[in-house]
């Protein structure tokens, strides 16, 4: 038990997750301002402004790099990481969005005349824009630096 201890203690992990959540939490104000109603799916969903995955990685990555240094091995991986994260949160992810809503519509149009034709929908948002994915890192670096501690 001492171990989970130590990973409480973890302040870059805990930092981390707090901008997580943190953008999740924006996500559903955004959500409740947006279509006027409380949508707790996006606590949890993937997609949406901002970037809980940018965010994420971009604070774990400022937090290293306060913590071990800018030039340590350790950061330049975690940098590596989260740039790969960023990259496939706007383009992959956002792409297979984009195939997931052309298959649906093409499932509805083939068809709507055949009601015990049940499949499931795919889900259409999965990915982010750049500009979800910026504000999702400057969300992560903002929160590194405020809670960075004094070393």
């Amino acid at each position: 038990m001492e171990n989970f201890s130590d990973i409480l203690d973890n302040h870059v992990l805990l930092v981390a997750l707090i901008a997580c959540f943190t953008a999740q939490i924006i996500k559903a104000i955004i959500e409740v301002i947006w279509h006027r109603k409380l949508n707790l799916r996006v606590l949890v969903g993937t997609g949406g402004m901002p970037s809980a995955h940018s965010a994420l990685v971009t604070a774990l990555t400022c937090g290293i790099g306060q913590t071990l240094g800018w030039a340590s091995p350790t950061f330049a991986a975690t940098l590596v990481f989260s740039i790969i994260v960023m990259y496939d949160a706007a383009g992959v992810r956002q792409a297979a969005g984009k195939q997931a809503k052309v298959l649906n519509q093409i499932i509805d149009e083939l068809f709507q005349e055949k009601p015990e034709f049940s499949e499931d929908r795919l889900k259409e948002l999965l990915g982010h824009t750049p500009f979800q994915v910026i504000v999702g890192s400057a969300l992560g670096v903002v929160i590194s630096y405020l809670a960075s501690p004094a070393y």
